[in-house]
């Protein structure tokens, strides 16, 4: 999917969560601020291949849900209700 996110928006720079490509689902973009939306259940899953997934889920809230980067850091859509 970010390939087509790129090709549509070619004229805007986005921030990535390195390692999650396959967690994102859409994009914002409201009022010239555009930034990526990820799954937060599809990034456990990609955390969940290398660690358990209680390590996961630490690893994630930790380090990626609280990482602020500016206006474009991007946004995680909590959809992980199992």
């Amino acid at each position: 999917m970010i390939n087509e996110i790129i090709e549509r928006y070619e004229d805007n720079v986005f921030i990535k969560f390195e390692g999650f490509d396959e967690a994102i689902i859409g994009v914002y973009d409201k009022n010239s601020n555009v930034k990526l939306i990820y799954s937060e259940k599809k990034c456990i899953n990609i955390l969940s291949n290398t660690m358990s997934q209680e390590d996961a889920y630490e690893y994630f809230y930790y380090n990626v849900v609280n990482m602020y980067l500016g206006e474009q850091t991007p946004i995680i859509c909590f959809d992980n209700f199992s």
